[in-house]
């Protein structure tokens, strides 16, 4: 589990989530609809995400690396070895304003969240939480 947002944190290309902005698109789809991606590469999903919501932080995620084709494997590989931590989402804005350099994204529809190498947002991070053979390994919050 983790963090694949941070509201009010800029990320590294100028967007800004609002607190709330992911409300809407969870409330229709739930976590059974935002993939699990590694790198945002579309063609194989990694895991499952059991958990997506929004907290005090911002979107809060837990989920399930499963040992089902190669790139799963390769990502619970580099997650585990401690080469890769970092989430990053993949959304379309619905509602966003711009403030000064900043676009504030008032409304998103979140369609996966990604294990990646280097995220947008550098606070958007997992670590390993526990490994449950070769079959999966979950995800758990970086940095408590």
């Amino acid at each position: 589990m983790g963090h694949a947002s941070l509201f009010g944190v800029a990320d590294l290309n100028g967007d800004v989530v609002a607190k709330g902005a992911f409300a809407a698109g969870l409330a229709k789809g739930g976590p059974g609809a935002v993939k699990m991606l590694h790198q945002h590469e579309g063609r194989a999903p990694v895991g499952v995400w059991d958990e997506v919501r929004e907290d005090e932080l911002g979107l809060f995620v837990r989920g399930r690396i499963i040992d089902w084709s190669p790139e799963a494997r390769f990502a619970r590989a580099l997650s585990r070895a401690g080469a890769m931590d970092g989430l990053s989402i993949g959304f379309r804005s619905v509602r966003a304003r711009r403030e000064g350099r900043l676009r504030v994204l008032v409304e998103v529809d979140l369609w996966e969240v990604s294990l990646v190498t280097f995220p947008m947002l550098p606070g958007a991070r997992f670590r390993p939480e526990r490994d449950y053979g070769s079959t999966r390994q979950e995800l758990s919050q970086a940095g408590t």
